[in-house]
């Protein structure tokens, strides 16, 4: 077992244990090496994640095997023990409140991988500089597909949705998910709220199902999706939340929610893609989803 070691990072010292710990067996990653990806995407990752409350799903002991899946904690509240340079804000929900964390700085992702998260979920909206919940500047249409169906399958209906919030003056972006879908983000002006916004992205859900029918679904029942892909319009909900871009994913295979160009969803083979994979796109063309968010 790896010794422990102290990292200075953002000017907070930062312990790390167990380093040589396997996090994804299937390819022998490490906690070492999450640590590394983490940090040469963070300038991405926390464009997309700052000021968003910040929900983690954990593998302390790794994702396990085919056989073995690895045991999974889903976490809302901010640590007790956290440091106290964490940023954390209160959010009520209908019967009780939370205080999430804020993924602000690499410091807050680092000191979350060494417990263990991998996946970061964020929603569309963001905090006010008072801590006022603003409303969403971004929305999010989820494309789940039913088992059987490959990635090039959800990929046509990408571009439908893409179609469809072109007609609506919203540029969109795509996202292989790192698990089995595409999301498809497309900025907002923020003039609306999330009910408001989950209201209209349903509406373009169903006029998307009712043109493919035989293809595509709106409706979230086991029946409706046989064969189909749900384009799940309910992550623009206040109280949803969606694996934030360029996370982890807790899967066999350390497969990222990584965006794509357009001309890459339509090539062959189009695959979900692995954190080594995402680190050289990034390298050789930027960031996709930075276009939307108004930066470069």
């Amino acid at each position: 077992m790896a010794a422990p070691t102290t990292r200075t990072i953002d000017g907070h010292r930062i312990r790390l244990t167990s380093l040589d710990k396997v996090m994804y067996p299937s390819t022998g990653l490490t906690k070492a090496g999450v640590i590394d990806y983490v940090t040469q995407v963070a300038p991405h990752l926390l464009r997309h994640a700052q000021g968003r409350p910040a929900t983690r799903k954990r593998w302390i002991d790794g994702v396990g095997t085919a056989r073995k899946p690895g045991e999974t904690f889903f976490h809302k509240n901010l640590d007790d023990d956290a440091p106290s340079w964490m940023t954390a804000r209160s959010l009520r929900h209908r019967d009780h409140t939370n205080r999430y964390p804020l993924l602000d700085t690499l410091s807050s992702v680092v000191w979350f991988v060494q417990r263990g998260a991998l996946e970061f979920h964020v929603p569309q909206w963001r905090y006010g500089a008072r801590g006022k919940h603003l409303n969403p500047d971004r929305v999010v249409i989820d494309l789940d597909p039913d088992a059987g169906l490959d990635l090039s399958a959800v990929a046509e209906i990408a571009f439908a949705v893409r179609e469809a919030l072109a007609e609506e003056g919203v540029e969109s972006v795509p996202v292989t998910s790192g698990s089995k879908g595409i999301h498809v983000y497309g900025a907002l002006d923020q003039k609306r709220s999330s009910d408001e916004v989950t209201e209209w992205v349903r509406d373009i859900a169903g006029g998307l199902a009712s043109a493919h029918a035989r293809t595509v679904t709106a409706t979230m029942s086991n029946a409706a999706r046989a064969g189909r892909v749900l384009i799940d319009w309910s992550q623009n909900r206040a109280s949803k939340s969606t694996v934030a871009p360029y996370s982890l994913r807790g899967r066999l295979r350390p497969w990222v929610a990584c965006p794509r160009t357009w001309d890459e969803l339509g090539q062959s083979g189009l695959s979900q893609l692995e954190h080594h994979e995402v680190v050289d796109l990034l390298a050789d063309r930027g960031d996709p989803l930075a276009s939307i968010t108004g930066d470069t």
